[in-house]
């Protein structure tokens, strides 16, 4: 049984699609987001902004005890400001890094208590392995979850399963308030977000003392990749 999953930026796009993959297999989705879900499969909900990295960390806390506990977290929210480095204003560049990378660490700070035997799945992108112009703030921020897992990993082996899940571009809503210069072309290739879902699901589900630590998930013409 998966329990008490719960996943960031679980209102649409790839949290969305965890949250799904979670009930079909039994788990209970619990939901951090700006938005409050339509999805009649969120057991639970909490509104919150995860640049606020303390609210984040109170947020954790208040869903968990609701629930009774948790046994998982999915760091699957994110946002990008795309342009150069002095284009962008600093609130905006800042933001990127706040929820990305600095809201991936509060919500597992608080949840690690609470996570004895449980999970942790931080979603970084092929652009936290590989940098790209006008993307400074999201590579910056992505790898930075790559370090930030790595460290978790080593930190809590043995006592917490830690995964790096590392996707391509994936087919949702996140591109659809860029520049038209931003957007990827309509013939792209990119996964459906329920395919990382699978993957996802599938490390939450291996059995006590095996770790999948990290994962690839793209498109097999993903152009981000290699």
């Amino acid at each position: 049984m998966l329990g008490q999953v719960l996943v960031t930026g679980g209102a649409s796009g790839l949290g969305a699609a965890v949250v799904h993959a979670v009930h079909e297999l039994g788990g209970r989705p619990l939901v951090l987001d700006k938005a409050a879900p339509s999805s009649p499969e969120v057991a639970d909900f909490e509104s919150v902004d995860l640049s606020d990295t303390r609210a984040a960390e109170r947020a954790v806390k208040a869903i968990a005890e609701r629930n009774g506990g948790l046994r998982a977290v999915v760091t699957a929210a994110g946002t990008d400001a795309c342009g150069r480095l002095d284009e962008v204003s600093g609130a905006d560049w800042d933001r990127v890094v706040m929820v990305n990378l600095l809201g991936t660490a509060a919500v597992v700070r608080a949840a690690l208590p609470l996570l004895d035997g449980g999970r942790v799945v931080t979603i970084a992108s092929t652009l936290g392995i590989k940098a790209v112009s006008d993307a400074t703030a999201y590579c910056a921020s992505k790898f930075g979850v790559v370090g930030f897992t790595r460290a978790l990993a080593a930190e809590t082996a043995g006592r917490v399963g830690v995964t790096l899940v590392i996707p391509g571009g994936m087919r949702t809503h996140f591109f659809d308030d860029r520049a038209e210069q931003y957007r990827p072309p309509d013939d792209s290739k990119l996964n459906p977000p329920e395919r990382v879902a699978d993957a996802i699901v599938f490390a939450l589900r291996q059995p006590e003392g095996c770790e999948v630590r990290e994962l690839v998930v793209a498109h097999s013409e993903e152009g981000s990749w290699p």
